[in-house]
């Protein structure tokens, strides 16, 4: 399988890189010619003539030019919750208690540190937080969180509730 796997492996990426929907289109169409006429009856094939079948799924990104192609930052996000509600057997209790569980998530993701690479490429900013707020009150993240978190009453409501 490992030819095979490269050579749809390229072909996939190379639609998928395509400038527009006709591009893209013109691409799926012959990246399915191509899996009919050569490869085996495999799963490998039924995966990509199945890919192929999404083309209008796939499409409607370029409805929006701004937005991004891929969504790994959001599928990172929602691991992490997705994750931590599993642990928890999802939600117990009142709306409230669950609201509550979200915005204790949230703050953990984005107080807790990066990872080396991360903080280097960021020059030295260790989480999101950090990132966002341009500040860093302390080394420890933990007394970050504490701090940007006392505003003593400054803003009596949410600006963004659930």
């Amino acid at each position: 399988m490992g030819e095979d796997f490269e050579e749809v492996s390229r072909r996939v990426w190379e639609a998928y890189r395509a400038e527009g929907k006709a591009s893209f289109a013109q691409r799926l169409r012959r990246l399915r010619e191509w899996a009919e006429r050569t490869l085996a009856d495999s799963p490998m094939k039924s995966y990509t003539l199945d890919l192929c079948e999404k083309r209008k799924r796939f499409s409607r990104s370029d409805e929006h030019p701004r937005a991004h192609r891929t969504s790994n930052l959001v599928d990172r996000l929602m691991r992490f919750l997705d994750r931590a509600y599993f642990n928890a057997h999802y939600f117990h209790g009142t709306l409230p208690s669950a609201e509550l569980r979200v915005r204790a998530l949230a703050l953990l993701w984005n107080f807790c540190p990066s990872s080396p690479m991360t903080v280097r490429k960021h020059h030295g900013q260790a989480c999101p937080a950090e990132r966002l707020n341009g500040k860093r009150y302390a080394d420890n993240w933990l007394e970050n969180l504490l701090a940007s978190g006392s505003v003593n009453g400054l803003r009596r409501y949410q600006q963004n509730p659930l």
